[in-house]
This record gives C-alpha cells, sequence and structure tokens, in this order.
C-alpha cells in the first residue's frame, strides 16, 4: 500500500489526543472519542508501526495499551489527571493488527487504592479482538493540565 492510497480517514467523533513527549509524537499519533463515560482511544496503523510482514508491531500495540488505560483512569476516575506510571502490564495478542487496520481500545478502572488504580481493557483491529490487557499504575504527582482535543 503506498502512502497516496493509505487510508487516513478516521471514525466518526475522534480528534487528536494531545500528548506530550517525543516518544509518543514519534509513534503516535493516537485519537481520542470521550463521550459521556465512553472513552475510547485508537490509531491507524501505518507503514512505520509494521514489522517485515506489514502487521503492527507487537512493541506499537504494547505502547496502545500501555497509553489506553492510563488515558482511561484520567477520564473515567476520581484521580484527575496524574501520572501513572506502570507497575505491571499484561498484554494478551489475540489476533494481528494489519496494515491500514483502525486499533481501537476501551477500558474500565477496576479498583483505585491510595496509591495504586488497577484497570483493564480490551482493543479491537478493524472490530476483531487484537488485545487484551490488564493493569496495575503507580498513582503519582499532578500531571501538567493539557487540552482535551477539539471534536
Amino acid at each position: 500500500m503506498t502512502q497516496e492510497t493509505f487510508p487516513l480517514d478516521l471514525p466518526a467523533g475522534f480528534a487528536p489526543l494531545p500528548i506530550g513527549g517525543d516518544f509518543i509524537r514519534h509513534n503516535g499519533p493516537l485519537y481520542l472519542k470521550h463521550e459521556g463515560d465512553q472513552v475510547l482511544l485508537g490509531f491507524r496503523v501505518e507503514p512505520r508501526h509494521t514489522n517485515p510482514l506489514k502487521i503492527c508491531h507487537g512493541g506499537m500495540l504494547a505502547t496502545f495499551a500501555d497509553m489506553l488505560l492510563p488515558v482511561t483512569v484520567h477520564r473515567k476516575s476520581e484521580i484527575g489527571f496524574r501520572f501513572l506510571p506502570t507497575i505491571g502490564l499484561q498484554i494478551d495478542y489475540l489476533a494481528p493488527a494489519p496494515l491500514g487496520a483502525w486499533v481501537q481500545g476501551e477500558a474500565q478502572v477496576l479498583r483505585t487504592t491510595r496509591n495504586m488504580v488497577f484497570a483493564q481493557g480490551l482493543a479491537t483491529a478493524d472490530g476483531v479482538p487484537c488485545l487484551r490487557i490488564s493493569g496495575l499504575f503507580k498513582i503519582g504527582p499532578e500531571a501538567p493540565k493539557r487540552p482535551e482535543p477539539a471534536t
């Protein structure tokens, strides 16, 4: 698939997620859809995200998983925008995410303690389950304020 024919369209309601740091800026972009209680994170698998078989590299999917859970915690829990360093991340790779696929995830906050947050999620590639995720995050200091994506 050439860059000219590569589908960069987004599903309705998604907007770029403004996240600081060079790593995500270089490896993203990630897109957010936040309507009411629903928080969805997604990205389009581009050539730079793929392995030699032209499917999304597991490292990119792990990065996505490690963003999906904290982004959800920020928007669905009482802790607000705090740094959430990853203590543990479990990923089950269920199916490949081919070049051009829309990868989308949704997560739930399972439990929040004084110092930790437990969350889980599921991601799909063009509607097919591709990742099952669970994570444990330390509640850190307040993060700098960042703008919400324009919808």
